[in-house]
């Protein structure tokens, strides 16, 4: 059996692990650049490695993460999200070790990190794709033959892309000529791939994806689905579970897709399947994600399944825990990533020292997160620095609970997208779910909201003032 886990992450994804590592009896393994050593994921594992000096280097160096899984005494490596979670080098390096890889194997993570290679083989599945090159393109007056034969707007996309970079919308042959280039040097810098191709864009979409989980004894399940639609620039902001905006049976057709989806491939552990819906109401396959997403924190809320823990059985040989029908749904879960960003001032960035943060509390609260008070957070890694969950019986329980645990949150020294949200919160479109992935564009007024602090905010901004002046 697995007795102790490399976690080749940082962050509250590494914290998160750590924690489901220790509920099950398992020892866990932290690694950490120079610029993490006072991190939180550092402190709540039982050994922790440092990586050397480089902000990146160490966690994207997949042999020297396997050797620290040898070297340690780890029998599994668990490579969270981001970083090298969808590389199929460090999957494959794992099996060569003798280290089991909590995630699908090699070849499934390649071929489906592959979009064109993804598209192929969801089209012999049967399920629905959007109209496409059905493979990569081979140059910019390629991409503007096919993008005449489909039609406009179109999406250029890398082809290894993920996590909202390396696409961008083209609504006319300027646009296309203009993004072409540009997308190219993204993919080849983000992904190590020049490769790109073309999709028919659906215009104001509803972002729906599945959480599958699938072990080695051929069995398949879904946990529901999850709206994603509150993005920005491809980059999700807010997401769901379940979406307020599916009927039963369109719950019922995407849960069903999903599986097929995963079994077609040979999928084995934790993994996303996503849809794009359109305003005739037709699902369109996206993409699949072969590793634990950020936002399975809510599909958990609403099933009571712990996903890693799953993943960590099924590396471990065992069998799911539960077959569909034993999959319930209750309630509404919503999930807001707490992004170190100064929303009135475009979404720059916000990197610096934390002077005060306590969580929110209360029934159906969850906060997912590697800050504490005086955590300097670095500015080498994504800026979301906390995740705050919650969960309520309906969906305006679910709203409301959303919106008095935003106010209890208490984090200083930074700004935050946190009375973002508030604004978004109230609106009639996010109240009554009719909202698409046009939301976040077409409301530009949100981002001006009052900056005027709560009591309880200057309150604690003197306390802090005060202290440090009293060297306490």
């Amino acid at each position: 059996m697995i007795r102790k886990i490399l976690i080749a992450n940082r962050g509250e994804i590494a914290v998160r692990i750590a924690r489901a590592c220790a509920e099950m009896g398992i020892r866990s393994v932290a690694v950490y650049s120079e610029a993490d050593r006072h991190a939180l994921h550092v402190k709540k594992a039982d050994e922790a490695y440092s990586l050397g000096p480089d902000p990146l280097a160490g966690y994207l160096n997949a042999h020297r993460l396997v050797d620290l899984a040898v070297a340690t005494g780890c029998d599994a490596l668990h490579p969270g999200y981001g970083f090298l979670s969808e590389n199929p080098e460090l999957a494959a390096a794992c099996d060569r070790r003798g280290i089991r890889f909590i995630g699908p194997d090699a070849e499934v993570i390649r071929r489906m990190g592959d979009k064109t290679e993804a598209r192929r083989s969801m089209i012999a599945a049967g399920l629905p794709v959007t109209p496409g090159s059905e493979g990569n393109l081979a140059d910019l007056e390629d991409a503007l033959a096919r993008a005449g034969e489909i039609g406009y707007p179109v999406m250029l996309k890398a082809t290894s892309g993920g996590g909202g970079r390396g696409i961008r919308r083209c609504d006319s042959e300027a646009d296309l000529r203009r993004n072409y280039d540009r997308v190219v040097s993204e993919a080849t810098k983000a992904f190590g791939s020049a490769e790109v191709f073309l999709e028919k864009c659906i215009v104001n979409p509803r972002h729906i994806e599945v959480q599958v989980l699938a072990d080695t004894h051929g069995n398949a399940i879904h946990l529901f689905e999850r709206d994603c639609s509150i993005q920005r620039r491809n980059q999700k902001l807010i997401e769901i579970a379940p979406s307020p905006q599916l009927t039963e049976a369109q719950r019922q057709e995407i849960g069903a897709l999903a599986v097929k989806a995963a079994k077609s491939v040979g999928y084995t552990n934790a993994g996303t399947v996503e849809f794009l819906l359109d305003a005739g109401n037709q699902f369109y396959f996206m993409e699949m994600n072969t590793r634990l997403q950020v936002e399975h924190t809510i599909s958990e809320q609403i099933t009571g399944i712990d996903i890693v823990r799953e993943q960590i059985r099924i590396a471990d040989g065992q069998p799911l825990s539960y077959a569909q029908g034993d999959v319930q749904r209750r309630g509404y879960a919503i999930q807001l990533r707490v992004n170190a960003e100064d929303p009135k001032n475009d979404f720059l960035p916000s990197f610096g020292r934390i002077t005060r943060y306590y969580a929110p509390g209360g029934p159906g609260v969850r906060t997912d997160a590697a800050i504490y008070t005086g955590y300097e957070i670095p500015p080498y890694y994504d800026s979301m620095c906390a995740k705050l969950i919650v969960w309520a019986l309906t969906w305006d329980e679910a709203v409301n609970r959303a919106r008095r645990s935003l106010r209890d949150i208490g984090l200083q020294g930074i700004r935050t997208t946190i009375p973002y949200y508030l604004e978004i919160l109230k609106t009639a479109e996010f109240r009554t779910g009719t909202f698409d992935t046009s939301f976040v564009a077409t409301h530009p007024e949100l981002a001006n909201y009052s900056s005027k602090r709560r009591p309880h905010d200057v309150a604690a901004a003197l306390a802090a003032a005060i202290a440090a002046h009293a060297g306490l």
